[in-house]
């Protein structure tokens, strides 16, 4: 897919950093708040975790005297939707989620208890990334490609499955993308997040697991996983050696996402600004930048209104994907 945003510009200086910085703590550096929360849908120790945790560690003294991150874990990512759309837009309650919970879910749930253009207000993006096709135990040694996977599966239908982070997501869609291009009934198990889906991997429970790439890379170390293809439109530099589906000729499956973090609705435009500017600064640090890279993430920002247009333009694109792929959820 075409990037309509640079993945590899953060800030332009540390100066505009350092502004950025300035222009809160003026703003309110006599009310400090005490506790400022981040609501993650997805459990401890995965990319959308760290991710929360890096921009509160950086956020913390800045934008509230402390800032902490909440699990909120279900339904794919949507109780934390939920959390945030039911509390009072105070600045303070802050969701971070990957975009595709927005952009995707409302083309496959009849009924959402949200509406991302109503219930939620932009602030900015966090960071980009690309997503993994990792292979496990469960799968022969000897397959070291998406096409040789796709083979075996075809010839071993009870081994013909993969996890995702949730039902619906990009990587779910990945997977079932790739199984439907090769004709291939790859079943699917939804987790809750991709670190339980990594953790079945190891132990041979599931066979497949596709997921944010820093998500898998953190788990090449103990040799039982084999990552055999990246979505993005050219190679990720968090696995240069590894070839994109395109590379494969799977040129349709190539796709990357954004986390995101949202304010609830009536979010003052004061507010707004004030959790961007803070936010903008946390994500242009060298510690946040170096601790997202870890994970295979590039730290990013954006206006709310790039991150609004951002996520209206992805809900078009999923759109005929989703159709394609004929996937339906209850809701």
């Amino acid at each position: 897919m075409t990037m309509h945003l640079d993945r590899r510009q953060l800030l332009q200086s540390a100066g505009a950093a350092a502004f950025l910085t300035g222009l809160g703590q003026r703003a309110w550096a006599q009310q400090l708040p005490d506790v400022a929360k981040i609501v993650t849908g997805f459990a401890a120790g995965g990319t959308s975790d760290t991710t929360c945790r890096r921009v509160a560690q950086a956020m913390t003294g800045q934008y509230a005297k402390s800032v902490v991150v909440e699990n909120k874990t279900g339904a794919g990512g949507q109780i934390a939707v939920q959390t945030i759309k039911a509390a009072p837009p105070d600045g303070l309650n802050i969701l971070q989620t990957p975009t595709s919970i927005l952009t995707i879910y409302p083309h496959i749930y009849k009924k959402l208890a949200y509406d991302p253009a109503v219930d939620l207000t932009p602030v900015t993006v966090a960071c980009a990334f690309d997503f993994g096709f990792a292979v496990g135990p469960a799968v022969p040694a000897s397959i070291r490609s998406v096409p040789e996977y796709l083979a075996w599966a075809k010839a071993n239908p009870q081994g013909a499955n993969f996890g995702s982070p949730a039902a619906g997501s990009t990587p779910h869609f990945i997977g079932a993308l790739l199984g439907k291009t090769a004709g291939v009934d790859l079943k699917h198990a939804a987790y809750r997040g991709t670190q339980p889906a990594m953790l079945d991997l190891l132990g041979g429970n599931v066979a497949a697991v596709s997921g944010p790439i820093g998500d898998i890379t953190q788990h090449l170390s103990t040799g039982k996983v084999r990552i055999l293809g990246v979505s993005g439109a050219g190679r990720n530099r968090f696995a240069p050696d590894v070839p994109t589906f395109a590379e494969q000729g799977l040129k349709d499956v190539t796709h990357s996402e954004w986390f995101a973090f949202f304010l609830p609705a009536k979010a003052s435009p004061e507010l707004v600004s004030r959790l961007n500017a803070s936010m903008r600064a946390a994500l242009a640090t060298k510690d946040v930048i170096d601790g997202l890279a870890g994970f295979g993430l590039e730290a990013m920002s954006t206006t709310p209104g790039e991150l609004a247009d951002l996520v209206k333009r992805d809900t078009a694109k999923w759109a005929p994907i989703v159709k394609q792929i004929g996937f339906t959820a209850e809701g």
